[in-house]
């Protein structure tokens, strides 16, 4: 299982600033998690809120309040939020900036692990003590409970690391569909990536390692690159490069030990995109799902008539939103 990030937010209830703290967890253990009861010091009917009234700088529009929770219907359930990461979607969001933005004022958070508390008369999937997580984007999940339609989250097994629960169903989803749906990766054959050390990227490297597939995961230069690289390759990763190394004639060296990717998969943007797609196979495909560098993606005209490079981009919400009359296809995504 991936390393889980969580993201803990602590804000001020009379400044609103927020500080978001990542820890890295390899513990794994869910020795905390206990019976659920109702949130101390709250009303029956009320809980604790990461909450944004207004478009903006996370730290100045976010603030912690005490809202109203609706009455339960017959086909609703009582959740208790266990654990929700801080993606950098959840941060698009409050800004403004992301593709679908929920109505005003909304509580922050697209992804966590619930604990059902409480089961309307009509449902018939979920019992109290259940684990589940959002089936889709929008429900905000920086909260202590909430109350959420049936259909609108997907239960799992409780057995697994709180964390990695928490974190399952945008990283490692957004991987595995990568992964499986651009090309026809076999045993032997090579991916490239970028932001390699993202959740992504760490799940990128793990699944592709349960199959056979190489990988070549390009990370930024940085005093702990060593540490770095190591703790990619205990996970699965084949190579850990800077990206220096993409424009030099190393690479050569690298791809006798490798053949040259069919995929290319970009969260980065920029300069990095380009030099991930000098490096594909004749007819490989380059998938960008992110843009941490806030630059455009250019293609060399060479690529493209040269190498007849595809280029396409995924967007797991669109992915989930398209198959979500599929049956299982939300838990092939995820199991």
């Amino acid at each position: 299982m991936w390393p889980p990030l969580h993201g803990l937010c602590s804000l001020s209830r009379t400044g609103g600033a927020m500080a978001a703290l990542l820890k890295l967890s390899r513990r794994g253990d869910n020795a905390n998690v206990r019976p659920s009861t109702r949130s101390a010091g709250l009303s029956a009917h009320t809980c604790e809120a990461l909450l944004f009234r207004k478009h903006g700088d996370p730290p100045r529009v976010v603030r912690l309040e005490d809202i109203d929770l609706p009455p339960m219907g017959a086909k609703d359930v009582l959740v208790k939020i266990l654990a929700a990461p801080i993606n950098p979607s959840d941060i698009n969001m409050i800004q403004g900036t992301y593709s679908i933005l929920p109505d005003l004022p909304a509580v922050g958070g697209n992804e966590g692990v619930a604990q059902v508390l409480e089961v309307g008369s009509r449902v018939t999937s979920l019992k109290t003590g259940d684990w589940v997580i959002p089936r889709d984007t929008g429900l905000g999940t920086w909260r202590t409970e909430a109350v959420l339609a049936e259909d609108d989250v997907i239960s799992l097994p409780n057995d697994i690391p709180l964390l990695s629960a928490a974190t399952l169903g945008v990283n490692p989803c957004t991987a595995f569909r990568m992964l499986s749906d651009f090309e026809h990766l076999k045993p032997g054959d090579t991916v490239i990536q970028n932001a390699a050390n993202s959740g992504v990227g760490q799940a990128v490297i793990q699944i592709a390692a349960a199959r056979g597939v190489n990988t070549i995961n390009v990370i930024r230069d940085r005093s702990e690159f060593t540490q770095l690289s190591d703790r990619l390759k205990a996970i699965g990763a084949t190579h850990v490069i800077k990206e220096e190394a993409l424009r030099r004639p190393e690479m050569k060296e690298l791809f006798k030990t490798c053949p040259k990717p069919k995929l290319a998969l970009n969260g980065v943007g920029g300069k990095s995109a380009t030099e991930l797609l000098r490096h594909l196979q004749i007819g490989g495909s380059m998938v960008t799902y992110g843009g941490m560098a806030k630059q455009p993606v250019t293609v060399p005209v060479s690529a493209l008539i040269f190498k007849d490079v595809k280029v396409r981009g995924f967007w797991v919400t669109q992915w989930k939103r398209d198959h979500s009359n599929a049956g299982k296809a939300d838990r092939s995504c995820l199991l």
